[in-house]
């Protein structure tokens, strides 16, 4: 797998040349994740970001009464653990494989001596802007809209609008994606089912586009 591909279809990346993309992928390491394997744990020495090639990867904050609270789900074609090129020495967050996956590792030293040319750092710091909106999009997300329309919208967002899903990870991980709880996910889940807006048996998930809403 060739980490130049990869990137050239990251929408983030966008704002790279293609010379700064080149740079980039030369410094990509490849490396085979299994199931529920962890990349890194909370609090671990950050020592570079990772750009996921295929698979599927949660990260997680652990909570100080034990618990796991996702913060994203990351799907092929994401960067991830970025702020420690920059910011943090030690992973803010845990990550660890929904299924087998394939990432891409960016050392943060050999990455840092990329940053000296000025063209390929004036473009990535650009890139990071970019990603720090979406977070504050992602905020407003979470506050203006209910349960039902956060559940729909993150569908789409993470596998894209049609009428069959099949769902790779844990109700549980789902409710902590769209900023609920299990049982407020499971009584959506039973009202939208009543309503006969969707069917959900074992990992697959069907949507009736023609319900209510």
């Amino acid at each position: 797998m060739n980490a130049y591909e990869i990137l050239k279809k990251v929408e983030l990346f966008d704002g790279l040349s293609e010379q700064s993309k080149q740079l980039l992928s030369s410094i990509c390491m490849g490396k085979k994740f299994r199931k529920n394997g962890h990349l890194f744990l909370e609090e671990d020495s950050g020592n570079g970001a990772f750009l996921l090639a295929s698979g599927s990867i949660r990260l997680y904050k652990t909570t100080p009464d034990g618990k796991e609270a996702v913060i994203k789900m990351i799907q092929p074609g994401e960067i991830f653990a970025e702020v420690t090129l920059f910011e943090k020495e030690n992973y803010p967050v845990s990550a660890v494989c929904l299924k087998e996956s394939f990432v891409f590792f960016l050392p943060k030293m050999k990455f840092r001596h990329l940053l000296n040319q000025e063209k390929f750092r004036n473009e990535f710091i650009r890139m990071l802007m970019e990603k720090q909106r979406y977070l504050t999009r992602r905020i407003l997300y979470l506050t203006a809209r209910d349960v039902e329309g956060r559940f729909f919208s993150f569908l789409e967002e993470q596998y894209g609008k049609k009428d069959l899903y099949s769902i790779p990870i844990s109700k549980k991980d789902l409710s902590s994606a769209i900023g609920t709880n299990p049982e407020t996910l499971s009584r959506l889940l039973h009202r939208l089912t009543k309503e006969k807006r969707i069917s959900w048996k074992n990992h697959l998930l069907r949507i009736s586009r023609g319900g209510p809403g």
